[in-house]
């Protein structure tokens, strides 16, 4: 399978701009913020009792705005063989692990933790063809704890690259992230710099790459999401 990255134009490179995901939460939370004030500056006047209120939920507000921006980002480097990070966030785990959900065989596992403070979005991690897409219910434990991949709730998304390899993206719910949105579908077509999904509030992102695989990241390292090379495949044969 051989294609071309399609052309992206009219996109300035890291471009801010607000996430359709949180558009009916922040329309949500900005009435109900706006009638609480209301309410307490009717009955409070401007007072201490209104000025408090109104620094605390404008701070919430910020946070919200601040969680749901979401750049627009092209990768400047060759995608060929080329793993990216799928979101921002640290790279908590590097391991060969067994994993037994789809490939049933050893594999490399990338781990990128996401704060509240980080940008949500996911792109997808390379460029080929979507071959499996799965929902699996599960816990919400703590996203950085290792028993997350595999009984929090989670998506996952198995990519097939133009040479024929494999890469397994897998979105893991946390603590806080009860929401995972998924727009990968089987069949389609997927290139770096599109988006393969969001996850609401602090989360994780596993990627799972075939062993020989030469990873590019360390534990604690930062990641940025459609920028970060994570990995370097290696040619079949």
């Amino acid at each position: 399978m051989t294609k071309e990255k399609p052309l992206i134009h009219n996109k300035r490179r890291n471009h801010i701009r607000l996430h359709s995901e949180g558009t009916t939460t922040l329309l949500v939370c900005g009435l109900l913020f706006v009638a609480v004030l209301v309410l307490i500056y009717y009955f409070c006047g401007p007072c201490v009792g209104f000025w408090l209120p109104l620094t605390i939920l404008g701070a919430v507000y910020c946070i919200l705005l601040n969680f749901f921006r979401c750049p627009v980002r092209m990768f400047q480097g060759p995608t060929t063989q080329t793993v990216v990070a799928p979101c921002d966030g640290h790279v908590v785990v590097v391991e060969e692990v067994d994993e037994t959900e789809y490939f049933n065989d050893r594999r490399l596992m990338v781990s990128i933790f996401m704060s509240i403070t980080n940008v949500h979005a996911n792109w997808f991690p390379c460029d080929g063809r979507v071959v499996k897409v799965a929902h699996q219910k599960g816990n919400f434990k703590a996203a950085y704890l290792p028993k997350a991949s595999t009984e929090n709730e989670r998506s996952m998304i198995v990519v097939e690259t133009p040479h024929g390899q494999f890469v397994m993206a897998r979105q893991i719910a946390g603590a806080m992230a009860r929401r995972i949105v998924t727009y990968a579908e089987e069949g389609q077509e997927c290139f770096i710099d599109e988006h393969m999904g969001f996850i609401k509030f602090g989360s994780r992102v596993d990627v799972y790459l075939p062993l020989g695989t030469e990873v590019k990241v360390k534990v604690g390292q930062r990641t940025v999401g459609d920028e970060t090379v994570l990995a370097c495949l290696r040619p079949e044969g």
